[in-house]
């Protein structure tokens, strides 16, 4: 395993709004691994909300690059794999204490062979669904002075379900050592999650982890459990514009993250070279003027030990754009 250490996130209307103390639920640099199209489904290491916080319906594009052999073996050609993502997303607070998050994607994936041959898939992925608990929350600022009113905090849990709605092709598996290269797992899969969060006036600290539970599908294949943790930093500036009176945020970002999968499982019997783990660097801003968020972010792998040796992670790009509730 490796250690991990990640620096990302903000907050939109910190000091502008009504709840002006309040720690808003970042909305897009949780951590959740990638097997690809599990990455993909349930937010990867993207998370399942931004950094601006409260309630939004957006849309994020996911890129992400591997170079994966065609075959088991040493000498074994290497395949070039590009999977884009594009996710209708949204995060909603039902109550003071209770919020939901979903994640509907769509992936358009293309593999390149060394024969010149491609391979091409696209089509709606797995639907997520979360609810997370504040177990508890910052203080009421009337109750406190000025100075302790600088601190903000927040430890919320939660868990959710991935709905097999993607496609899942077992022929994709054969051959290839990357299994991710579907439009889902073909599994209901069960996701636990949880965070805490402490801000000191425009700075901020966030540690999160996400664990995946895999199911055997209907085709006797059964993708490894995930673990994803991460140790967020961020910094905030905001201010107004005075002309149109409305709140501008911006935000800057950087970090790591550390990703953890388990061995597939083909009819109850262990996959060869289907395991392994990596920690990315992460790079990235978000804006916000008004109701709408725009946000961009690039991660670079740092280490890693995928499918022993046999996968390689790229980097990866990620683009949003949000409407604010």
């Amino acid at each position: 395993m490796y250690l991990f250490l990640l620096i990302s996130s903000l907050k939109m209307s910190a000091r502008i709004s009504k709840d002006s103390l309040a720690i808003d639920e970042p909305r897009g640099n949780e951590t959740y691994f990638c097997d690809a199209c599990g990455c993909a489904s349930t937010g990867g290491s993207m998370g399942f909300s931004s950094l601006s916080g409260g309630s939004f319906i957006g849309l994020r594009y996911l890129g992400q690059e591997y170079r994966s052999r065609d075959g088991i073996y040493e000498n074994s050609a290497w395949i070039e794999e590009y999977f884009n993502t594009l996710q209708l997303w949204a995060n909603y607070p039902v109550s003071d204490r209770i919020s939901v998050s979903a994640i509907l994607p769509y992936h358009f994936h293309h593999r390149q062979f060394a024969n010149a041959t491609s391979q091409q898939i696209s089509g709606i992925g797995d639907f997520s669904i979360l609810g997370f608990y504040k177990v508890f929350r910052e203080y009421q600022q009337e109750y406190l002075d000025a100075e302790q009113t600088d601190f903000r905090q927040e430890l919320r849990f939660g868990g959710g379900i991935k709905l097999p709605l993607g496609s899942y092709q077992r022929a994709n598996n054969e051959g290839s050592v990357n299994p991710g290269f579907q439009l889902g797992t073909g599994s209901w899969d069960f996701i636990l999650a949880g965070s805490y969060q402490l801000n000191y006036r425009d700075w901020g600290g966030k540690l999160q982890a996400n664990y995946i539970l895999k199911q055997e599908n209907q085709q006797g294949y059964r993708f490894g459990n995930q673990l994803n943790t991460s140790l967020l930093f961020y910094r905030n500036f905001s201010w107004i514009d005075l002309k149109k009176v409305l709140p501008v945020n911006l935000v800057l970002y950087s970090g790591v993250a550390q990703e953890i999968f388990g061995k597939n499982r083909s009819f109850g019997q262990p996959v060869q070279h289907t395991r392994g783990s990596a920690v990315f660097g992460k790079l990235g801003a978000e804006f916000s003027y008004g109701k709408w968020n725009i946000g961009a972010s690039y991660i670079k792998p740092l280490a890693q030990n995928l499918n022993n040796g046999q996968v390689v992670a790229k980097n990866r790009l990620s683009l949003s754009l949000n409407y604010l509730l």
